[in-house]
């Protein structure tokens, strides 16, 4: 048995103010609660930062200077790559392992939109790495929604070409879910048997949700998912 956290969308910017609230404040208040959680690794789904700026990457690493686990991040829309890899380079991830799971990323920026997209390189990519695991069970990790939100989110945000995520797939049934943030929400759906699980922001909610929060997870090595989300 494994466990490991999801944060997404914390918008950490070179001022505490970012989209209204004190997003410094919010991430420490949430890594303050991480702390005391069992977890064998964080995850963080994107827009680490608001602007992408160098500073602002540093004044996160500083926030998460606390957690002592192994942190992997993936890039969001809100992110800018140079200065991610230049404080962040040994995070940023392609797949890595716990117990019999393989947590693999796929990504889905853009650049200069907000909506996502996966192109036929980074499909590719994600089936070569799902055909060459020697997990048991896999989960795949990507910044913008696959499903509609059924929420006052507006999906022509999300990923723009779902379906050929999904005709991929199909093709791996050792998936068991899908992650992703971007939509400021926690929620759940279900396709093809597959869970599509949506991560809330560490700064703010985009719906009625006033509170912040984040995704613990347990993996079981019969296969099976559990995870609650956080409210702070």
């Amino acid at each position: 048995m494994k466990h490991f956290i999801q944060i997404s969308d914390c918008h950490i910017d070179d001022t505490a103010q970012s989209l209204g609230v004190d997003s410094q404040k919010n991430l420490a208040t949430v890594v303050n609660k991480i702390t005391t959680l069992p977890s064998d690794a964080l995850l963080i789904s994107g827009d680490l930062t608001h602007n992408g700026a160098l500073q602002s990457y540093k004044i996160l690493k500083k926030i998460l200077s606390p957690i002592q686990t192994d942190i992997f991040v993936i890039e969001g829309n809100h992110d800018n790559f140079e200065p991610l890899n230049a404080e962040f380079s040994s995070c940023l991830f392609t797949q890595f392992t716990l117990g019999l799971w393989d947590i693999i990323s796929i990504n889905s920026v853009q650049i200069g939109k907000t909506s996502g997209f996966v192109s036929q390189h980074a499909l590719a990519k994600l089936d070569q790495q799902l055909s060459h695991s020697s997990a048991k069970y896999s989960l795949v990790v990507l910044h913008h929604p696959i499903v509609s939100m059924n929420s006052t989110w507006d999906d022509t945000l999300s990923l723009e070409n779902p379906d050929d995520l999904f005709a991929l797939l199909k093709r791996h049934p050792k998936i068991q879910a899908v992650l992703f943030g971007h939509a400021h929400e926690s929620a759940e759906f279900n396709k093809n048997g597959i869970k599509i699980i949506a991560c809330p922001s560490t700064a703010v909610q985009f719906n009625h949700e006033s509170r912040i929060g984040f995704n613990h997870y347990t993996l079981l090595d019969d296969g099976q998912l559990h995870y609650t989300t956080q409210w702070i």
